[in-house]
């Protein structure tokens, strides 16, 4: 075989292209998983209303008792007509629901209007499902117990879509469920 021949000659061209070609791919690669990747210092910082929020939606009991507070807890839940969805004791973790109609008279007035003017009949908000959870954990040398309990709504329209989906933040709402929750554990601490 003579080395002036052309196949040999494409061979060693080709060789020389796929040489380079691999070099390439092997420098982008080596720069694209050089580059430092970091996360940046306020993404795992959790925000001043974040922490009013926990405030709002915890309070501290003493007592070293997690099943009686749990107790206590799911007593008071199905009081305000929840019904008890999940339980978990020893995670220390309640979930429960109730339906609720979601109607608004300002939404219905505005789609017969809206129907009568364009013909078009837009969907309303027509039931919701508000969801509790409370959860419990020991703090300390399990003497003293934190609950923390939270309060959402799913609201449903009239095509049976997610129309909100929101927490309930009203601090009113928590200081009744845990002066509630404080006046039971006092009563079935007392056996009264």
């Amino acid at each position: 075989m003579l080395i002036t021949d052309p196949a040999f000659k494409f061979y060693k061209c080709c060789m020389k292209k796929s040489q380079t070609i691999t070099v390439i791919v092997l420098s982008c690669s080596l720069l694209f998983f050089s580059c430092k990747k970091t996360i940046p210092k306020a993404a795992l910082q959790l925000s001043h209303e974040s922490l009013q929020q926990r405030q709002l939606q915890t309070r501290h009991f003493d007592t070293a008792d997690e099943s009686f507070l749990l107790s206590a807890s799911t007593a008071l839940i199905q009081d305000m007509g929840f019904n008890l969805d999940e339980s978990e004791t020893k995670l220390g973790v309640i979930v429960a629901s109730k339906q609720r109609d979601a109607k608004n008279a300002g939404q219905i007035v505005g789609a017969v209007f809206l129907a009568l003017l364009v013909g078009v009949i837009p969907a309303t908000d027509k039931h919701q499902t508000m969801r509790v959870a409370v959860v419990t954990r020991p703090i300390g040398n399990g003497s003293k117990h934190a609950v923390r309990v939270t309060f959402q709504r799913i609201v449903f329209n009239t095509q049976n879509q997610v129309s909100k989906l929101e927490s309930i933040d009203d601090p009113e709402i928590y200081k009744e469920f845990f002066g509630k929750l404080s006046k039971s554990v006092f009563l079935e601490a007392h056996e009264i």
